[in-house]
């Protein structure tokens, strides 16, 4: 799996709507309104490595109120959920 993390400049008067739209789009796994200098992040999450370019330049960028993104493609990725899913061996927890 390929991921990129995409921060999202848009008209702020049409936020909800434009995540929305974003995390309609194929490839798109979750859309986040934020506070900080960007107004959305989307994480883009596909098999193939070309795709990216295609969710990201192809789709987001051309959604009606998306004024500007900056993408960044992840290398690795560290998390005890992945981590904890793979050692799993499908019982309940104890606790």
């Amino acid at each position: 799996m390929n991921t990129a993390i995409v921060l999202i400049d848009c008209a702020t008067d049409s936020i909800p709507e434009v995540a929305q739209a974003i995390a309609d789009i194929d490839g798109v796994s979750e859309v986040y309104s934020v506070t900080g200098q960007v107004d959305l992040i989307a994480v883009v999450r596909v098999r193939r490595f070309e795709d990216i370019a295609t969710v990201i330049t192809g789709q987001i960028s051309k959604v009606p109120g998306v004024l500007n993104t900056d993408s960044h493609v992840a290398f690795s990725v560290f998390s005890r959920h992945d981590l904890d899913a793979a050692f799993s061996l499908g019982f309940p927890d104890a606790d």
